[in-house]
């Protein structure tokens, strides 16, 4: 009988994440987190081989990474808007960025 583990596995949706806490037999790999979690079956729009990218502790892995005791496996959404794109188009339309996001403009 192979030792146990403990994961968590989150997901953040834009106004909350959901943390689910499972326990893993020793070798188990990230895709085993996640399924273990229930989050696939909560949220079929989570779709591991092809939109969302996995992580453990901000680091991204592959589904099939193993996971150590107390990791934190992060199912990340996909981004609506490429960064970059729309930092060249604020300055595109000549508005100075703020630390933090945002423009100038709003703070005045």
């Amino acid at each position: 009988m192979s030792a146990m583990i403990h994961v968590e596995v989150v997901y953040a949706l834009p106004q909350r994440q959901e943390v689910v806490a499972v326990k893993l037999p020793e070798g188990a790999t990230v895709r085993q987190a996640v399924e273990a979690s229930g989050l696939l079956d909560k949220y079929p729009d989570i779709e591991l081989d092809r939109r969302n990218k996995l992580g453990i502790y901000a680091k991204l892995v592959k589904a099939d990474a193993e996971v150590r005791d107390r990791d934190r496996v992060e199912v990340y959404r996909p981004l609506i808007a490429d960064p970059k794109a729309v930092r060249k188009k604020r300055a595109d339309e000549g508005k100075v960025m703020k630390k933090g996001g945002g423009s100038a403009e709003e703070e005045a």
